[in-house]
């Protein structure tokens, strides 16, 4: 899930680990079959994803365009199936062993796009703050790579 942001931060028992100016809060949800190929073209995909106004306040200009920060957080609970019951179950989400160098690769492939990009810390309970710029928030889906346009 993409945030736009005018600031954001993250931190674990009250210490900052990671902050940004504007740009862009990416909350990372690595399912069962993901791999490093996948998540280069989401990070890709997120890095060059016109979401910032031009001066005519269209949605024209990319997080590269704009020399925007991204903040990556891994969050298996976007994984979440609530279908049944009233307990969410996380059984689509990768186990951590698998996920945690995902979501490294996934921030690697953003920094290899020119984007400066501080993260959270894989397994740890975070506080994640920011300022919502817009409202614009955006789920891209990794099942939406191929799949052709309406």
């Amino acid at each position: 899930m993409l945030q736009r942001v005018s600031r954001a931060n993250v931190s674990v028992g009250g210490e900052i680990v990671g902050s940004i100016g504007r740009g862009v809060v990416l909350l990372a949800g690595i399912a069962h079959g993901d791999d490093v190929e996948t998540v280069r073209q989401i990070a890709r995909k997120c890095a060059e994803l016109r979401v910032f106004p031009d001066d005519d306040g269209k949605f024209d200009r990319s997080l590269i365009d704009i020399g925007g920060e991204a903040l990556v957080v891994s969050q298996f609970t976007l994984l979440a199936d609530t279908r049944r019951g009233r307990r969410p179950g996380f059984t689509d989400s990768a186990a951590p062993g698998e996920a945690a160098p995902l979501v490294e690769a996934f921030a690697e492939a953003l920094r290899d796009a020119g984007v400066r990009v501080a993260t959270g810390r894989f397994g740890a309970m975070m506080q994640v703050e920011f300022v919502n710029d817009g409202p614009v928030t955006i789920i891209l889906d990794s099942a939406e790579l191929d799949r052709p346009r309406r």
